[in-house]
């Protein structure tokens, strides 16, 4: 699925990696840019797999939002895996903006 930057496309992320180099999050460099927060659209993920007859799945995500999308449309999520995020420094205050605006379940320890 072609969801590059949230949702913004790729030449609009470029922007708003630009506008993160200057001090803003993920989050106000995309509302910056007269962007929502998270663009992308999973209905065709839970088509897809309505498709294939697949009604239960084991999720690989952090996303809330992906987890409301495939319940809301009937994909019964049988377990949540959560992925783990390496820390440093440079990705730190992504991370932190990913946990406190996204809601994204991400543990931030080094």
């Amino acid at each position: 699925m072609r969801q590059e930057g949230r949702g913004i496309g790729l030449y609009n992320k470029i922007d708003a990696y630009k506008l993160q180099s200057e001090g803003m999050n993920t989050y106000e460099a995309n509302n910056h840019l007269g962007f929502g927060d998270d663009l992308r659209d999973f209905t065709e993920a839970g088509q897809m797999l309505s498709a294939l007859g697949i009604k239960k799945v084991r999720l690989v995500t952090n996303n809330p939002k992906k987890i409301k999308s495939l319940k809301d449309q009937g994909i019964e999520i049988e377990e949540v895996v959560n992925t783990s995020a390496h820390v440093k420094q440079g990705n730190e205050s992504y991370l932190a903006a990913k946990v406190s605006h996204g809601k994204h379940n991400l543990k931030l320890t080094k």
